[in-house]
């Protein structure tokens, strides 16, 4: 369901590169943005479908999930609210490579394609953040890739824990369903994982939500599995 919400409006304005750009182009950005909603498991945005613009999340949690992905052993990156997505769809002339699930009901800000070309052109801030938020993404799926491939279940759930995929909170308000799927590890397996760091201090776990307690042994804890 679309809706041109106020949140959005606030949220594009919140923006760190939004008071650089002139009058004219902030009152288009606060009318012409606009959010969708959606439920848990809706596919908000299919693979192959068209690109209308660049992606946040005003509330909830996105997956991000190749449609040709089905074993559990597969990885994905999740969003929360507050953080962009989808620049690499908004910048290619080319259909989604990728679904958009929500895990929990979610609902999603759209800034127009027109809109993003015209901030691309014709804004420095805009563009400093997108390079930054670019090589964060680009350090998310290098990690993914590495850690699938050569480390074990107990550094996987760690790392989906790590500063580098929730940058804004360490109360991560993540169920063990939903950090199973973004892992692509049963619940059982994430739990036993999450009892391991829940004795070891470095989480607790309040309600089935995880909470980062220490994050300097969560480091130290991904150093040791990485080198096992």
């Amino acid at each position: 369901m679309l809706s041109s919400a106020p949140s959005a409006s606030r949220f594009i304005a919140a923006q760190p590169w939004f008071a650089a750009v002139p009058a004219a182009m902030q009152e288009r950005l606060r009318s012409e943005v606009f959010a969708a909603h959606g439920d848990k498991g809706d596919v908000m945005l299919p693979a192959g479908s068209a690109v209308e613009g660049w992606h946040a999340v005003l509330s909830g949690l996105v997956m991000l999930q190749s449609p040709n992905s089905h074993r559990r052993s597969s990885a994905f990156i999740g969003v929360p609210d507050g953080d962009w997505f989808g620049e690499g769809s908004a910048l290619k002339p080319e259909p989604r490579r990728y679904n958009v699930v929500a895990l929990r009901p979610t609902s999603l800000l759209c800034l127009p394609l027109p809109l993003f070309a015209e901030l691309r052109e014709n804004s420095m801030a805009f563009n400093q953040f997108l390079v930054l938020h670019l090589n964060m993404r680009l350090g998310q799926a290098m990690t993914i890739i590495e850690a699938g491939r050569t480390q074990s279940t107990e550094h996987r759930v760690a790392l989906y824990l790590s500063r580098l995929f929730w940058r804004s909170t360490r109360r991560l308000n993540l169920t063990q369903e939903e950090l199973g799927q973004l892992v692509g590890l049963s619940r059982q397996t994430v739990n036993k994982v999450l009892r391991t760091l829940e004795g070891l201090g470095i989480v607790s776990l309040d309600f089935g939500r995880v909470a980062i307690v220490d994050d300097e042994a969560l480091s130290a804890y991904l150093a040791a599995t990485a080198a096992s």
